[in-house]
């Protein structure tokens, strides 16, 4: 079932959730441990994260550097099949332009309709280096919108390959990500909502936003949304927090804001087990507030991580 239909469907909130796959040479075992006690709240779908190769540097033997491209985990198509192996539910396949050719998108979302999978987030992904600054692969996307554009016209049976006969159209709903604190590459708040709407206006059923501690900045970016015309879905995305690092960790890495009343009781907490109580409880009462103010459904991210997600779910679910 498609994302949009079971938001549509639904008849009530619930709680979605996403994983980063394992380490590549890890036990498939370890994402099912992750997955299989979060699967008693019935959420209709989970998101499996996708991770860009990488390159490596090495010294050789005659001292000269040698360029390696590696891959970390496994690849999306592999996870999706495997999850849907094992528990009866929808997988969200996410999609990258960050080192890929649109060709070998194509290829890959061929890949996943042949499984039969109806959703895909399009991202576009992180770019690599010190500076993070992103640069598309040769003959790829550098904005989403062209990623979207291009999944729907799949879905309207338009293939790369024009001389293709009589190709069957995918199937896939749409989701892409939108940023309540702003995305750090844009110059302001509304230039950043505009963007969103190209994506949407590419063929985006609905949105899931990066993560946040402050719900105000959630209410403050759905109604700058509906202002420009954006009426697709938008799922919250929250995170709990359960490190100490994790006060200097998410702003640098998410380019968010914690609050401060958070960040007292952190700093007043006697350790990280105190920390990851803490996480729960904020995280419960974020969800509670955001379901009593009408949001659709709730994005968690576990990052591989089931014991605080379960404990927020038997809370607010």
């Amino acid at each position: 079932m498609k994302v949009i239909d079971i938001l549509k469907g639904h008849g009530k909130a619930f709680p979605s959730l996403e994983f980063v796959p394992p380490l590549k040479g890890s036990d498939i075992n370890v994402l099912y441990q992750s997955l299989e006690p979060l699967m008693e709240f019935n959420p209709p779908f989970v998101n499996i994260t996708s991770h860009r190769e990488e390159v490596v540097f090495t010294q050789t033997s005659d001292g000269s550097m040698a360029k390696r491209v590696i891959s970390k985990r496994p690849g999306t198509v592999a996870i999706a099949a495997a999850v849907m192996k094992r528990f009866p539910i929808e997988v969200v396949p996410h999609i990258l332009c960050a080192g890929m050719t649109k060709y070998e998108i194509e290829n890959q979302l061929i890949d996943l309709s042949f499984l039969d999978i109806q959703n895909v987030m399009a991202l576009r992904g992180d770019g690599t280096g010190k500076h993070k600054e992103f640069i598309p692969k040769e003959g790829g996307y550098y904005h989403t919108n062209n990623l979207v554009e291009q999944i729907r016209n799949l879905n309207e049976g338009r293939y790369l390959d024009e001389n293709l006969e009589n190709p069957i159209p995918t199937n896939f709903c749409i989701g892409v990500a939108g940023y309540p604190e702003k995305h750090f590459e844009a110059a302001d708040m509304e230039s950043d909502i505009l963007n969103l709407k190209k994506k949407v206006d590419a063929g985006a059923e609905y949105i899931i936003t990066q993560m946040f501690f402050d719900n105000n900045y959630f209410y403050k970016f759905v109604e700058n949304c509906r202002k420009v015309g954006i009426t697709v879905p938008i799922i919250p995305g929250l995170k709990p927090i359960s490190t100490i690092a994790h006060l200097e960790k998410l702003p640098q890495a998410f380019s968010l804001k914690i609050p401060f009343e958070l960040k007292k009781e952190m700093l007043k907490a006697k350790g990280n087990r105190d920390i990851f109580q803490l996480g729960i409880e904020w995280c419960a009462t974020q969800s509670k507030d955001l379901l009593a103010n009408g949001a659709p459904a709730i994005h968690y991210y576990t990052m591989g991580k089931a014991k605080n997600i379960k404990e927020i779910l038997k809370r607010v679910f």
